[in-house]
């Protein structure tokens, strides 16, 4: 892999590590469902205007158009909702870490899909360090009875389940769409989905302070419309085990910004829980498995 993509995967590590403390900020003015609303529709403006600006063509297949708004429902709108809700109780650092068992969840997920990728040893036991770290996260909840927390964490690691599947459908169902559009049309689901849901259950929203304003924006243009744009047009070139190294930036980014901008504290054993995922991760990864075992076949004699 060339150095320019792993520049990109870097910069959206760092993004995506953003929108965790825009989340905490965001919840002071808007419900977790709105925030949800915002991020997508603000994503689906952006995404439409650089469809409009590249002159991309709009795809017209019926069917293929209800695959992408089934995929931006599931994708966006859901997940999107879920960590804001579990950051009512958790920090946007923790948050983060947790969102990196993506890779995990999505080892899993795709061993049980149908024609999915199956599950090696390496993996499977990546998948055990991932867990490992997870009980690690839960110990200050647990030491303190603090059942909100390990509710908060359930719907945080459920969002990354999420994620998974929709990796696998996305590989399966939707091989050979245009990046641009894709990213369009699905968010644009996902909006047409969340704001009437968040108008019924948490009326019209009130936003007054200029932090809330940038974070819509933050998250919405850049965390979303740009990183989307990005992120489909990386994918193919990097593969899918290249691109999750986004996992490991993400939460070091999130952590920065919350300890400085929101004065969140981590403790020793969230510390220990994001080293266990991500040698959980390097498992999963498995190219330092092989390194070692071809510098252990060269030095035999």
């Amino acid at each position: 892999m060339n150095i320019a993509n792993w520049l990109w995967i870097i910069l959206l590590g760092i993004i995506w590590g953003f929108s965790f403390p825009f989340n905490a900020i965001l919840l002071v003015e808007l419900s977790p469902l709105w925030i949800s609303a915002l991020r997508v529709g603000i994503g689906a403006l952006g995404c439409w205007v650089i469809l409009l600006a590249l002159k991309k063509p709009i795809p017209t297949d019926l069917t293929l158009l209800i695959k992408i708004i089934i995929l931006g429902i599931i994708t966006y709108a859901i997940p999107f909702a879920l960590f804001p809700i579990a950051q009512i109780h958790l920090s946007s650092g923790v948050a983060s870490i947790i969102n990196a068992m993506t890779p995990i969840t999505t080892v899993i997920v795709s061993h049980i899909w149908i024609n999915g990728e199956r599950a090696t040893w390496s993996k499977a036991f990546g998948v055990g360090a991932g867990f490992a770290g997870a009980a690690f996260l839960a110990i200050p909840a647990l030491q303190s009875g603090g059942n909100s927390q390990l509710w908060a964490m359930a719907l945080a690691f459920m969002a990354t389940i999420i994620y998974a599947a929709s990796l696998n459908y996305t590989r399966i169902n939707l091989p050979k769409t245009d990046p641009t559009a894709l990213a369009a049309i699905a968010l644009s689901g996902a909006s047409i989905a969340a704001i009437p849901i968040a108008l019924i259950f948490d009326g019209t929203p009130s936003v007054t302070k200029l932090e809330t304003w940038v974070s819509l924006l933050g998250i919405g243009l850049v965390a979303t419309a740009f990183a989307f744009q990005v992120m489909y047009r990386l994918l193919p070139k990097v593969g899918a085990t290249n691109f999750s190294v986004t996992t490991f930036i993400a939460p070091i980014s999130a952590i920065i910004l919350g300890a400085t901008l929101l004065g969140e504290r981590l403790q020793i054993s969230h510390v220990i829980g994001m080293a266990f995922i991500f040698f959980g991760l390097l498992l999963i990864d498995g190219r330092i498995l092989k390194r070692l075992k071809h510098g252990k076949m060269n030095k035999s004699p």
